[in-house]
């Protein structure tokens, strides 16, 4: 399918393509796609990270931009760093499972960076009213401008694996590590202490979770060390990153799985897809919650409230063909783009559950 068309809402708006999901960097610019069954939809344009309000809003029209729930469009003259958010208009009915609000600003759950740590608030995102200068946007990745260099999975057998499960945050925390100050409890940390894993004889990291998650979710006072609450499965944790720049924790991810593979250990992922960090019924409306929450959610039988089998607010519908597409997009990603060796399911169980729980 050609992305242009002579219909035309605007000099750089385009009908688009429903085909990849997510943002998609082309040589003229950003093809948008994003899964949602509300009523109408608004694709926000930041001009930088931080910026309280966007600079440009794309109102997509349903005849045009959207097929079978599959809303789309194409973006002429923007590229790879472009910030992004969503806003999903519909029926607000949490008796129903209806959770549609157009006053939330909303994650692309396909973003490949996220922007926005320095302003986000989670009860922002808990309660009634705008949040769009306190939300998370995401970043447009064009993935293929990385230099691999040749790097090759080391593919060691089960038999002589020595694996090493390690949290990122903090294995370099401490000033015993011997590393700089500034690379302490991050990506780039890690990659200062390879010589040490060879000594010991590791074959592979198993990476406790390092998807983008939400260090607000914890009692007053206190930050959620573990990484268990995850806001976006595709983008890195930018708290694992020595620099501040939005593609950072992407770029130093990159190099560290490169450097690791270099020195013959494999990079193994603990991921979370039970739940999600917008947690119970008095959780935050970040992404999945305000684009489609009977889809992505298993409900009581009622639709108000959350079957939790996962003991953290909510359990993900991981057998919909959305969501199960969903979980295997990611996968592939991980694997064919960021080049890690594989994966460790966190409570795994829940996702053998079928879409009624």
């Amino acid at each position: 399918t050609n992305i242009k068309s002579d219909r035309l809402i605007a000099p750089n708006i385009l009908p688009g393509q429903s085909f990849p999901l997510g943002a998609t960097v082309y040589p003229d610019g950003v093809n948008f796609c994003i899964f949602s069954r509300a009523e109408s939809l608004e694709l926000l344009l930041f001009d930088r990270a931080l910026a309280p309000q966007p600079v440009q809003v794309i109102s997509l029209n349903p005849e045009i931009h959207c097929s079978c729930y599959y809303w789309h469009v194409f973006v002429s003259g923007i590229k790879s760093g472009q910030v992004y958010g969503y806003r999903a208009y519909g029926e607000y009915d949490p008796a129903k499972g209806l959770r549609y609000d157009g006053s939330k600003v909303l994650l692309d759950p396909y973003a490949k960076a996220i922007a926005g740590d320095n302003i986000y608030s989670r009860q922002a995102a808990s309660e009634p009213g705008d949040n769009c200068d306190r939300a998370l946007r995401g970043v447009v990745v064009d993935t293929k401008e990385y230099d691999w260099e040749g790097d090759r999975l080391p593919r060691t057998p089960y038999a002589t694996s020595i694996i090493y499960e390690l949290h990122i945050g903090g294995f370099t925390s401490h000033p015993n590590s011997g590393v700089p100050e500034k690379k302490r409890g991050t990506f780039a940390g890690l990659r200062e202490k390879i010589p040490y894993l060879q000594e010991l004889g590791i074959t592979a990291v198993e990476l406790l979770p390092i998807h983008y998650f939400d260090i607000y979710d914890a009692p007053a006072g206190l930050e959620n060390y573990w990484g268990y609450s995850t806001i976006n499965f595709f983008a890195p944790h930018n708290g694992y990153s020595s620099r501040t720049d939005p593609l950072g924790a992407l770029d130093e991810f990159r190099d560290l799985v490169k450097a690791l593979h270099q020195a013959g250990i494999e990079v193994i992922l603990d991921v979370v897809f039970n739940h999600t960090a917008e947690g119970n019924h008095q959780g935050p409306t970040i992404s999945w919650r305000g684009l489609d929450n009977q889809t992505y959610y298993i409900l009581s039988q009622d639709q108000g409230d959350y079957h939790n089998y996962s003991g953290c607010g909510n359990s993900l519908k991981a057998n919909h063909p959305v969501v199960s597409r969903f979980i295997i997009d990611c996968l592939r990603y991980w694997v064919t783009e960021m080049h890690v060796d594989g994966f460790r399911f966190d409570l795994a169980s829940v996702l053998a559950r079928d879409t009624a729980g």
